[in-house]
């Protein structure tokens, strides 16, 4: 009788910046690779490429437009995709900082913040147990160069439905990162 089969392991991908206009984010192999970028010509327009392994492609996934006094709208499969409103991809739990979004086959994953730390979960889950997590970059003494990227620990069921994932990624982190901003004012 064969030993059984071993879980797959989570993959570990990671930011190569702090920013979620320009960055790339991948696994140590490039299996999963995503390019996520925002011209300077097109400053409210931000493109989420996905490396086809096969071909050696960029293929574009997603795009994310954030024009000033606009509702932000997301757009899926290319330049033939339709664009949708945010709050139709992601819906937003006003309590919280996170949202909800179907992914892949019908399945509706939730964002929430755990200890300050951004977690993705089935919405169905009552035992609410992580899909993926967010790990923040360290620094050396705290003001240097990074010692440690960020990066979001993803297990294997959530990999489905990634180009939705990261793109829910981005607008949960950036309405973030806004909110925080004006904490102080």
């Amino acid at each position: 009788m064969p030993p059984p089969r071993k879980a797959e392991p989570n993959h570990k991908m990671v930011f190569t910046a702090n920013s979620i206009r320009n960055t790339t984010v991948s696994i140590d192999d490039d299996g999963l690779y995503y390019e996520i970028v925002t011209r300077s010509w097109h400053p409210h327009l931000t493109k989420i490429f996905k490396l086809d392994k096969e071909t050696r492609e960029m293929l574009l996934v997603s795009e994310i437009e954030r024009e000033p006094g606009k509702n932000v709208r997301v757009r899926f499969g290319g330049e033939h995709g339709e664009w949708i409103d945010e709050d139709d991809f992601l819906r937003w739990d006003p309590q919280k900082r996170g949202g909800v979004f179907t992914g892949g086959e019908g399945v509706e994953y939730r964002w929430k913040s755990h200890r300050r730390r951004l977690q993705l979960v089935r919405a169905d889950d009552s035992e609410k147990v992580p899909l993926a997590k967010y790990h923040t970059y360290h620094r050396h003494f705290f003001v240097f160069r990074m010692s440690q990227h960020a990066w979001l620990e993803i297990k294997p069921e959530a990999t489905e439905a990634m180009d939705k994932l990261i793109v829910s990624y981005l607008l949960v982190e950036r309405r973030r990162r806004d909110s925080k901003s004006f904490v102080g004012l």
